[in-house]
């Protein structure tokens, strides 16, 4: 019995340093640069991704030449909005939880293969996972484990990741593209970052 006790007391003690050593995150910005396997001109070298977290909130920009997307989620109600920009249109696009878990079905049982490789990106130990979905398509993942973001279901596919992504590969439009950290602010975000506007865009269902 004392052994049965000694056992068990050791197992909550490791679950302990291991949580000890990881701490959420409730307030950042994320800067992302974004490259692709071109052998030409990167053509995404303009283009910026942003991410904006504050309790319960998150905010994600994506920036380039040609379009503006704005995506803030609320972890609280499930919710998100969606906001484009390209050339003189605005459009607005209101998800509610049960839409937003539709819009993301497709990463439902993805299956998350975590490696012993790891790399550093801005001073942080970053552990490399990948994550293959029901359809077959492979995203590979640089994960900081240190910290974790308050709010994870904002990037779907990177909720049951066991920390913060950093880096990470995947293909789209047949073209593979890969988003890597080059700034981590820990400063509060404001407040207003999250406004959501009331005006100006045209509604889109």
């Amino acid at each position: 019995m004392k052994k049965i006790i000694i056992f068990f007391g050791l197992i909550l003690f490791l679950f302990l340093q291991l949580n000890a050593q990881q701490r959420t995150v409730a307030e950042c910005t994320i800067n992302y640069s974004i490259t692709t396997d071109s052998s030409n001109a990167n053509p995404m070298a303009a283009t910026k991704k942003i991410v904006y977290i504050k309790g319960n909130d998150s905010r994600t920009d994506i920036i380039s030449s040609s379009l503006s997307q704005t995506i803030f989620y609320d972890k609280t109600s499930g919710n998100a909005v969606v906001l484009r920009e390209f050339g003189n249109n605005k459009i607005m696009t209101k998800l509610t939880k049960s839409q937003w878990l539709e819009k993301n079905k497709k990463f439902d049982g993805i299956n998350i293969n975590l490696l012993s490789d790891t790399k550093n990106i801005l001073g942080y130990e970053c552990k490399k996972a990948t994550l293959q979905t029901k359809e077959g398509n492979v995203v590979t993942v640089f994960y900081a484990t240190a910290i974790i973001p308050s709010v994870k279901e904002f990037e779907y596919e990177f909720k049951d990741v066991p920390g913060l992504v950093l880096e990470y590969e995947t293909v789209e439009d047949g073209k593979q593209i890969k988003y890597t950290a080059t700034k981590i602010n820990l400063s509060p975000v404001q407040t207003s970052k999250f406004d959501i506007p009331t005006s100006g865009y045209r509604i889109l269902n």
